[in-house]
């Protein structure tokens, strides 16, 4: 048995490694780049000690060049569901028997071979897979993912170190039990890093996993799969399968050791599984826990003391980086009067500069959106906004799938604040700006505050502290993650837990402790040294 009482590392936040032209970083992603694109692969689900493959193979090619073919992944079917299910409860025991600083290591493990043998691999994978510029892959697959892995491990200890009091002549402990059960991720498409965090979180606390990613998805999926299991991730404990979601939901919602669900997509999905999960209350062993990162209609509040170069910026890297794909990406911005020709001219400037192309052209901001399911989508919100005579197309506006799937980062000004634009989640390179009477700034929170249902990420710029103020208060249930003076996205494991509320999700904030409290269960053991061997009390003795 180990006895002694661990000191892990206390983590800091993965350097961003620049690319800039003659580092060896770009030169070597550059060739890994080449390499995978000069053979195709053959993704196996992984279940327990197998690889499995089925008849059913899909083609796995770039969103910035659909000609080309990096692959197929095996899809799977129900049985597969349930053989992950089974996986996953075999390799429980086991697992949550490990000691916690043998768990810890492995995934300490997998985040220094990240940061170093595989950082080009996950980058590559992530680019050619989700068409992320080299930039927007940096830092999420590879400093965040290995952020999110090390700051676990980091926060899981902190929490394991918190007991009770215990007065004299007892011991008082807490016990952190995983769930009872097995635990379900599912990750979307657009970031590499939550596709990791979703099983791997719930895992070092001692659940087992079925990991169902996004098809879009699965190219890095694999790669970050194969990573953990070198790092030494005993069979089963993380089991990634590609399955439909109603396949999915229909087996593991009604399995009686569904323990808990980490989620991150879209909000009418997760009301659907909430749904379910509440009519099958009853076939549950425990209360499963629902942790859902779900939509974003986030906001950037300008006042009119605003500089229009700060402005500008922020709506520029906010609403279009990885094509708007966030879910904190500045969706909508309310613009004073004042500052809205200056505003204006400056959007336009920028969109105009804007490179877009391969990922491979390391000069390219922009590249192209995920599939031709969300081309056509955020490709009818622009189409509408040219035919309303309540919108105008002021930037960029054009799409063109010829190639890949590019649609031009695009700026709508409108005179309704309840436009279409202004409210629905778009998840595309699409800002929509409304400007407001720059004396009636109070008015206009209170507008932002009720447009929307969803309450993810938003920001205020303004020079003015009293504005500011008002703002962080009127809009303090608008954001789960609010920024000053900043962009709306960008949120780095350590220093800006993320989440929102409303129509966004639980809040449970990937990235902190908070998070991790919910795959955990705490018995409390209290131990009597000298117990009592007589029912009365002092206070019952005759006079």
């Amino acid at each position: 048995m180990n006895n002694g009482h661990y000191s892990l590392p206390i983590p800091a936040n993965e350097p961003i490694q620049s690319y800039i032209p003659g580092s060896p970083e770009r030169s070597r992603l550059k060739d890994v780049i080449l390499e995978l694109k000069s053979s195709t692969i053959d993704v196996p689900m992984y279940i327990g000690s197998r690889e499995i493959r089925t008849n059913n193979k899909v083609a796995m090619r770039p969103p910035h060049e659909r000609k080309h073919l990096l692959g197929h992944f095996h899809a799977g079917e129900a049985r597969h569901v349930k053989m992950a299910i089974d996986a996953a409860l075999a390799a429980k025991a086991d697992w949550e028997a490990m000691p916690w600083e043998s768990r810890a290591a492995i995934f300490l493990k997998a985040a220094d071979l990240i940061a170093t043998r595989y950082r080009p691999y996950i980058n590559a994978t992530t680019m050619l897979g989700q068409s992320k510029n080299v930039f927007q892959a940096e830092i999420d697959s590879a400093c965040e993912l290995i952020d999110f892995l090390r700051f676990n491990v980091h926060f899981l200890g902190e929490i394991y170190k918190q007991q009770p009091l215990s007065a004299p002549g007892i011991h008082n402990r807490l016990e952190y039990r995983p769930l009872e059960g097995f635990v379900l991720a599912i990750s979307p498409f657009n970031f590499t890093a939550i596709g990791g965090n979703l099983p791997a979180s719930a895992a070092l606390c001692g659940n087992t996993v079925v990991w169902k990613c996004a098809n879009t998805q699965v190219y890095s999926a694999q790669m970050f799969m194969r990573i953990l299991k070198e790092a030494g991730l005993p069979d089963g404990v993380i089991n990634l399968i590609y399955v439909d979601g109603p396949t999915l939901g229909s087996i593991c919602f009604n399995h009686p050791q569904f323990a808990g669900v980490h989620f991150t997509g879209s909000t009418g999905v997760f009301n659907q599984m909430w749904k379910t999960i509440g009519e099958n209350i009853g076939k549950y062993r425990s209360y499963p826990r629902i942790v859902g990162e779900t939509g974003g209609k986030d906001f950037v509040m300008v006042h009119s003391s605003a500089d229009p170069d700060v402005v500008a910026t922020a709506l520029l890297r906010g609403a279009f980086e990885y094509q708007g794909q966030k879910c904190s990406a500045a969706s909508r911005a309310y613009i004073p009067s004042n500052l809205a020709v200056a505003v204006r001219k400056r959007l336009i400037a920028g969109i105009k500069s804007f490179k877009m192309g391969s990922v491979e052209d390391f000069s390219n901001f922009i590249t192209a959106v995920i599939d031709d399911k969300s081309f056509n989508k955020i490709k009818s919100y622009i189409d509408k906004a040219k035919r309303s005579s309540k919108a105008k197309v002021i930037a960029g506006g054009n799409c063109d799938k010829s190639i890949g799937y590019f649609i031009e980062p695009t700026v709508i000004e409108t005179t309704d604040p309840k436009f279409t634009t202004m409210c629905e989640e778009i998840f595309g390179p699409v800002l929509t700006m409304y400007v407001y009477p720059e004396k009636k700034f109070s008015e206009t929170l209170k507008l932002l505050d009720e447009t929307s249902q969803y309450a993810l990420t938003g920001s205020i710029i303004s020079q003015d502290r009293a504005a500011i103020v008002e703002a962080s208060h009127a809009l303090r249930n608008a954001a789960g993650n609010f920024y000053i003076n900043d962009k709306p996205t960008g949120a780095v494991v350590g220093q800006q837990p993320f989440g929102g509320a409303r129509g966004s999700g639980t809040n449970d904030k990937a990235g902190f402790s908070i998070n991790l409290y919910r795959w955990l269960s705490v018995r409390t053991v209290k131990e009597t040294f000298d117990p009592p061997k007589d029912y009365r009390y002092p206070f019952m003795q005759p006079e």
